[in-house]
């Protein structure tokens, strides 16, 4: 087997992944012990000599090394030891961005890449809770065994708290982490929104540069996912605000602050964002291919998000939070398939049972749209 990546958020089970794979003639290496980090940051050919004594002694092994974004350099020596020795690495890391920048450039192609997600729907099985998720949201900690209200909130205030002083800082980008904290706030309360980068400025004191600048860090570690409006023209598509999903349900409400049961329009606006993550996550999953829009037109009609494969536009979504659906829910999708006409249209929702609407608009239960019509669209 190649070797790989493995990236994501923290606390997405990164390491208890890697871990579960270990063979008796492995080795692994975690980068978080600061003697360690010191000793290979002061001299990174200790590294290539440990590894090299272990492969004298196992000439068939994997090396892990986890958390390798905490020094970047160490791919010069993975680089090296892939392509003289043909030993196979797993790196798992939870930021990529200096990863990109680095002269290896993450290893040139000689190792897959592969991401790790909270829990989707499927691997929660019979456990799942929608009204959990939609609060606390799904990384495995929280569901990992039995937990107070007040430990679920304590876990999520912590780990944000972490995101800010630890991640983020350690990126090295954030001179000033005051507008940064600012800006936090403002993205968590705009998740799905169209956002206007002037206005973000503005708001957080800094420039347009900065706040672009601050969206591409929440993209490379993971913590963000960035959704352009759906043009046929690449070049159009950049002109247009996007939209920005936090990675988790849960982490955003605490960043909001939002620790009680969720008001109607908080609740919709976080089974949107559910949809989506369940989509992005599924799809690298299982390799599907799919880029993700949405669409909206000058005079406002909107589908909240169009599924593309090889640049063609394949199914146009519309999300609702509420079994209670009328026509009036699907003129987006109408206006749409004016020019779309043979795009499948579906309206997902928590309902009961399928129900076919005007237009051959297909309006289904999430869970059957997920289960039985998602893996058709491939």
């Amino acid at each position: 087997m190649r070797s790989f990546f493995l990236f994501g958020p923290r606390q997405t089970g990164k390491s208890t992944f890697v871990t579960s794979l270990l063979q008796p003639q492995d080795l692994y290496i975690t980068l978080l012990p600061q003697e360690t980090f010191f000793n290979y940051v002061r001299d990174p050919s200790i590294f290539r000599q440990e590894v090299l004594a272990h492969h004298k002694k196992h000439p068939h092994f994997t090396c892990i090394v986890d958390e390798i974004q905490k020094i970047p350099s160490l791919l010069d020596e993975v680089h090296d030891l892939i392509e003289t020795y043909g030993i196979r690495f797993i790196l798992t890391g939870s930021s990529a961005r200096k990863l990109k920048r680095g002269a290896a450039n993450l290893l040139a192609g000689r190792a897959n890449t592969y991401q790790l997600y909270p829990l989707t729907y499927v691997e929660l099985a019979q456990d799942f809770d929608l009204e959990k998720v939609l609060s606390k949201g799904s990384l495995p900690y929280l569901w990992s065994q039995e937990l107070s209200k007040k430990d679920e909130e304590e876990f999520l205030r912590s780990y944000t708290d972490i995101y800010l002083r630890e991640e983020i800082q350690a990126e090295g980008v954030v001179r000033n982490i005051g507008p940064f904290v600012r800006f936090i706030d403002i993205a968590a309360n705009s998740d799905g929104e169209l956002i206007n980068y002037s206005n973000v400025a503005r708001e957080c004191g800094v420039s347009v540069k900065t706040v672009q600048d601050y969206y591409q860090i929440l993209e490379d570690t993971f913590l963000a996912y960035r959704l352009d409006p759906w043009k046929k023209s690449i070049r159009k598509r950049l002109l247009v605000h996007p939209k920005y999903y936090w990675f988790d349900t849960g982490v955003t409400n605490a960043l909001c602050h939002q620790y009680s049961t969720l008001n109607p329009k908080v609740r919709g606006r976080r089974f949107e964002q559910f949809i989506l993550l369940q989509l992005i996550a599924l799809n690298s999953y299982h390799r599907w291919g799919f880029q993700f829009y949405f669409w909206r037109t000058s005079t406002g009609a909107e589908v909240d998000l169009i599924l593309v494969h090889s640049n063609t536009p394949i199914a146009a979504i519309e999300i609702k939070s509420t079994s209670s659906i009328s026509a009036a829910d699907t003129q987006g999708l109408q206006e749409f398939q004016k020019e779309n006409y043979k795009v499948k249209s579906y309206l997902i929702s928590p309902l009961a049972r399928p129900r076919l609407l005007p237009g051959d608009i297909q309006a289904l239960p999430w869970q059957i749209f997920f289960d039985e019509h998602l893996p058709q669209l491939i």
